[in-house]
């Protein structure tokens, strides 16, 4: 039975390469690369619906890994999404956060296994729809980028 490299390793995107081709190197910013969290921690106080929050700024360089939320209250039927201008759910899709005190990962699969680290520093917020969030609590968002140094 053959053995298959990841895409990392094969420096290709399809998958099924069982050796890498000569010369190929893995991306430093996805495989063996530093891992950093950029934190943005938010008291809630009513925010509208409607409403931006920026979250950070990611760096040139960095590779989107994956993200944690965690609320110290539900936001109801409010809904959170993630992501730069032009593209505000690229990260955590619009949706609810009804657990309490518990992190809830969030980064679609095409995003995370993008390999292409940006060019230019990245702006994020976090949108409010749906509804206004509570008047009350905390919410803490964790975006994780890989960067080669």
């Amino acid at each position: 039975m053959p053995t298959y490299l990841s895409n990392e390793l094969a420096g290709t995107l399809d998958g099924k390469t069982l050796a890498a081709p000569s010369g190929t190197r893995t991306r430093g910013n996805v495989v063996n690369a530093r891992l950093k969290r950029y934190r943005a921690t938010i008291t809630l106080a009513g925010q509208l619906n409607g409403d931006q929050i920026q979250l950070c700024v990611l760096p040139p360089g960095a590779t989107f890994a994956f993200g944690l939320i965690t609320t110290s209250v539900s936001l109801g039927t409010a809904n959170f999404a993630v992501g730069p201008m032009g593209a505000l759910t690229r990260y955590r899709g619009a949706s609810p956060m009804t657990q309490v005190d518990w992190p809830n990962l969030f980064g679609a699969a095409a995003v995370a296994g993008a390999a292409d680290a940006l060019a230019a520093e990245e702006p994020i917020f976090g949108t409010i729809s749906g509804a206004n969030l509570p008047a009350a609590g905390k919410l803490v968002v964790d975006l994780f980028v890989s960067q080669a140094t």
